[in-house]
């Protein structure tokens, strides 16, 4: 099972740089995930790459925050944005992120393509790295 993960343009660019290592959620998959291909959303509209998942993080925010902020990508404040009246929080480690040579455009794909508001499951349908930069 894959997942399909709406992330903003400013995100993605730390992923490829290197600086995101991890993706914070309020809330998670219930199944099992082999790959996550990430849908990078506003202006951009196309799904950039993919990555496998290390380990999953759980705890309230500021254990989330001590644990991996300073390899979120992600300034303390906007965080804790995000995470405001949330009594718990999950990161989410990226490991092995592919970036697509072409971007996706989901539409091209599936017809009546809606962006995910967090995350959806997919079907094995785009073969992971196989288009990749290496």
């Amino acid at each position: 099972m894959n997942v399909l993960l709406s992330i903003k343009p400013q995100y993605v660019d730390k992923i490829l740089s290197g600086e995101k290592k991890y993706e914070f959620r309020r809330r998670i998959f219930r199944r099992q995930v082999e790959a996550v291909y990430v849908y990078c959303n506003s202006h951009v509209k196309s799904i950039v790459g993919v990555f496998t998942i290390g380990e999953i993080l759980f705890g309230t925010p500021e254990e989330i925050w001590n644990i991996c902020g300073q390899r979120g990508g992600i300034e303390k404040e906007a965080f804790f944005r995000y995470f405001t009246n949330a009594s718990y929080a999950y990161g989410i480690e990226i490991i092995n992120f592919c970036k697509f040579l072409e971007p996706i455009v989901p539409v091209s794909l599936v017809e009546r393509f809606s962006p995910p508001q967090s995350f959806y499951y997919l079907p094995s349908w785009v073969p992971a790295c196989i288009y990749c930069y290496d």
